[in-house]
Formats: C-alpha cells, structure tokens, sequence
C-alpha cells in the first residue's frame, strides 16, 4: 500500500469537505460545480458573479500551483503508476472524444440537477434523498460504461 497517495487522498477530501462547508456557512451555496459554472455562464444574479467566478478560479489554479511547485500532474499522465502497477498513461481518447464527453457531461448534469461535488459531497452530507439517489445514479452508469468500454467494446485492460 502506497501511504503517500493515500494520505494526499484523505487531505483532499478533507479539503473538499471543508469548502463545501465554509461556502455553505458563509454564502449559504452549495459546492455544485455544474451550477456554480452554469449560473456563472448563463444567468449571473446582481452581485452574485464574484464568488462564482472565484470558486472557478480556484478549481483552475489549485491544479496549476501544485504543478509550480513540483506535484507533476499526479495519475492522469506522465507515467504515473495505479493500485494494480500499470502505467497511467494520456487519455485514450482525442479531443474530439474529450469534447463528445465533456458535452455528455453538461447533458446529463443538467438533466440530473447536478453533479457528483453538488449530490455526492453536499447533497449526501445533508441526507438528501434525491441526491442519494443521482449519487447512485451516478455510481451505476460509470459502472456500467466502464464494463461496456473495456468488456463489450474492448477498449481498455
């Protein structure tokens, strides 16, 4: 067991868990990111753009200082190593792909009322029963790509 990516794991939950309770207790807003990003673009309440925009700021730059400072890019590419020893290699799939299934992604956000930080983290934290059942919405569907993806399709080990 590797103790190093499994404390870096428990800090950033912990990180996350806390941002979403510190924007909960000071802006009274969940940590949804599809609606933060989607009021943000499409309908800016008066006075209610600044904070948007620098939660979105910081999603964006968290990532950046951390590779500043020496972190790499972590496990998504650069021959980082998963739980099994493979290498983790650059995404699989083109831009064109990656724009396909970041569109899908927006889709079904928007159609499940939220997404993973918005249901997962706030919704379960407060016992919402709708938000126990996108979780788990969730959770069966990327269960069931990935099957499809590496078992049906054959893209993947």
């Amino acid at each position: 067991m590797d103790w190093s990516s499994s404390l870096q794991g428990l800090a950033g939950g912990v990180l996350i868990g806390l941002s979403a309770t510190w924007l909960m207790a000071t802006l009274g807003r969940i940590a949804g990111i599809s609606g933060i990003v989607g009021t943000l673009i499409t309908a800016r309440p008066k006075g209610d753009s600044a904070w948007r925009l620098t939660f979105v700021l910081g999603l964006i730059s968290g990532p950046l200082v951390v590779m500043l400072l020496g972190g790499g890019l972590g496990n998504v590419a650069g021959g980082a190593v998963d739980v099994t020893g493979r290498v983790i290699g650059e995404p699989a799939g083109g831009a064109a792909l990656m724009l396909v299934a970041g569109l899908l992604v927006g889709l079904g956000t928007g159609l499940g009322s939220g997404c993973t930080s918005g249901h997962g983290v706030c919704g379960l934290s407060r016992l919402s029963v709708r938000s126990m059942v996108a979780t788990v919405t969730f959770l069966v569907a990327a269960i069931i790509t990935v099957f499809v993806v590496r078992h049906v399709i054959g893209g993947g080990a």
